[in-house]
């Protein structure tokens, strides 16, 4: 099935865009490390619109007020998962900061009951209850005694933020008709530009170092933009294909990669109770998800 390669390809990038993240962060603010994942983003996705073009000549697509407001409604709603992520990184170690930032599906699932009407079956409440425990477990820095209620709070903000963006992304797309990887390319040109504009706005205005950093570090910013851009693809045309809780429960794959990356490139120490935290919130929001 298609869906589940752009699934995979989606996790496997995202998890080397989170490392290179995570390695920009001890040099660059907060705001520069955001702006790098999408300040080079915009041309490759030209790029690979022109190539869909190219090879299957398609139609324009109409625009309607609908999905202008899903697409700005992602747009600005990805920028504060990416800038909380990064916060978390600085709090914790790379691995453990992406493992809070996948409460996603748990959050997902917690605001579908209370705010959408969704109903969640015993399986479900199971995976809600197990992926507390996980996040619990991350943010101990000293045992139960010591929680980080701050380490916490921020990994449920960020999930959520990122569970709000995927299911508006889905929205914008299947509001166009056209192929599904041509909208998911429309979709995902108008967001990224949309995001890069705000940032380079906000970073002229408030803070002309945010770009100085990130001219004085231009590989790790292209591998930065590149990484992220290519796992957008992923996603955007998984979930032009599928459901977002298909897709975001394979999409647990990354906590895989993301703990090879950490242990093999980063050097990480990453504490057994860690490992075991991330693979419960992987086994949480599958029983979410499966339920």
């Amino acid at each position: 099935m298609t869906w589940i390669f752009f699934t995979f390809l989606a996790a496997f990038m995202q998890a080397w865009r989170n490392a290179l993240q995570s390695q920009l962060s001890k040099e660059v603010n907060i705001a520069g490390v955001t702006l790098a994942r999408f300040i080079w983003a915009t041309p490759i996705a030209m790029a690979y619109l022109a190539g869909l073009y190219t090879w299957q000549p398609v139609g324009l697509p109409f625009i309607t007020l609908k999905f202008t407001a899903y697409v700005l409604g992602a747009s600005v709603m990805q920028i504060l998962a990416t800038a909380l992520m990064v916060k978390l990184f600085k709090m914790k170690n790379f691995a453990v900061g992406a493992g809070l930032a996948k409460s996603e599906a748990i959050v997902a699932a917690i605001l579908g009951v209370v705010f959408f009407g969704t109903e969640l079956s015993l399986l479900g409440w199971l995976g809600v209850i197990i992926g507390g425990i996980a996040v619990f477990m991350l943010s101990s820095k000293g045992g139960v005694k010591q929680l980080s209620l701050a380490t916490v709070l921020l990994g449920l903000a960020c999930g959520a933020a990122f569970a709000l963006t995927s299911l508006w992304v889905r929205e914008a797309s299947l509001n166009l008709d056209l192929p599904f990887p041509h909208r998911a390319a429309w979709v995902l040109l108008f967001v990224i530009a949309i995001q890069t504009t705000i940032l380079l706005i906000y970073s002229t205005l408030v803070d002309k170092t945010t770009l100085e950093g990130l001219i004085q570090r231009p590989k790790l910013t292209l591998l930065t933009s590149a990484t992220s851009c290519i796992g957008s693809i992923g996603w955007f045309s998984a979930m032009s294909l599928q459901a977002v809780p298909y897709v975001k429960t394979l999409g647990q794959v990354e906590v895989f990669f993301t703990l090879l990356i950490a242990v093999l490139w980063l050097k990480d120490k990453v504490k057994i109770k860690d490992m075991l935290a991330l693979i419960l919130i992987a086994v949480a929001a599958i029983l979410v998800m499966w339920s």
